[in-house]
């Protein structure tokens, strides 16, 4: 429930929560604590081109949780997550105004970007929000196409990049590093019968963005303790492999994550997968990947 207190607002699907948002959050931030009032960021769920577009196919790069938690990290005092439906999609101008931004969220200042776009068919914009704000009472402050474009980052650019496995792109847009979230179910136990214990992560989300199949170096919180490992992503070809899974080997752990919620964090792309001529070039190469994982883990701590 949000309270009644006036507050500064900003609007967006800020999916990836980029280092663009990211700049637009902290101007929210630093504009209400100087007015001395409250600051919100109110986006939506689904993705509107789920909705109106029926996009099944559309791959998000945060699922709304990892959404959720990254922008109330960010310092905002308040998150509102609306629900895009269809009959929330035919509000006209003036009353997703009215009942959202002015009764819900008692905006009295709105930082957007220019080439913002509300109410039924998108047909409002900057200019009839800031007529609008003279009706209600509320300030307008635009970003500048200038601002916007200086930042050269947009969530599909990030997108493309983690699908081509571009991670290191991917996350200096991110300005972070790129999340799978989801919980460790019981696999095949092949890599235990390598030498290489898996975790295999299975992520509820259709809709989550997975990168391009290969190897990675990964890092995860678990039990309050930071963890490395390596992670592979694809259909294990070498051993006959035909579903897709997400397997992290974590480095000198020795737990049952049976049933556990993990985020793992992505750190650096180590190769494509690949089908090798059998189990004794696999574990070789499984070897090397372990190595390179190790020496990246020592350069970076």
């Amino acid at each position: 429930m949000i309270d009644k207190k006036p507050k500064v607002v900003t609007i967006g699907t800020f999916d990836g929560v980029h280092i663009g948002h990211r700049k637009i959050i902290k101007r929210l931030v630093e504009s209400a604590q100087n007015l001395g009032l409250e600051s919100a960021v109110l986006t939506f769920f689904p993705h509107p081109r789920m909705v109106l577009q029926k996009e099944l196919g559309i791959q998000l790069i945060n699922t709304i949780e990892e959404r959720k938690e990254i922008i109330l990290s960010t310092g905002v005092d308040h998150l509102c997550v609306h629900p895009f439906t269809k009959e929330f999609s035919r509000l006209t101008a003036q009353e997703y105004i009215e009942q959202i931004l002015v009764k819900k969220l008692q905006a009295k200042k709105v930082i957007i970007g220019y080439d913002h776009r509300f109410g039924r068919n998108r047909n409002a914009d900057i200019n009839d929000l800031k007529a609008y704000g003279k009706q209600y009472g509320f300030e307008v402050e635009e970003i500048s196409k200038q601002d916007v474009d200086q930042v050269a980052v947009s969530s599909t650019k990030i997108r493309v990049a983690l699908e081509e496995g571009d991670l290191e792109k991917a996350n200096t847009y991110l300005g972070s590093q790129f999340l799978l979230t989801g919980t460790i179910v019981k696999g095949k136990g092949l890599g235990k019968g390598l030498g290489f214990p898996t975790a295999n992560l299975k992520i509820e989300e259709n809709y989550k963005l997975i990168p391009k199949n290969g190897v990675y170096v990964v890092k995860s919180f678990i039990d309050n303790e930071e963890v490395f490992g390596m992670m592979n992503i694809g259909y294990n070809p070498t051993v006959g492999g035909s579903t897709k899974t997400i397997e992290t080997h974590f480095f000198n752990l020795n737990k049952d994550l049976y049933g556990k919620k993990l985020s793992i964090k992505m750190l650096k792309r180590v190769r494509d997968e690949k089908k090798f001529e059998g189990v004794e070039q696999l574990i070789d190469a499984m070897k090397k990947d372990q190595q390179f994982s190790l020496n990246y883990i020592r350069q970076i701590k």
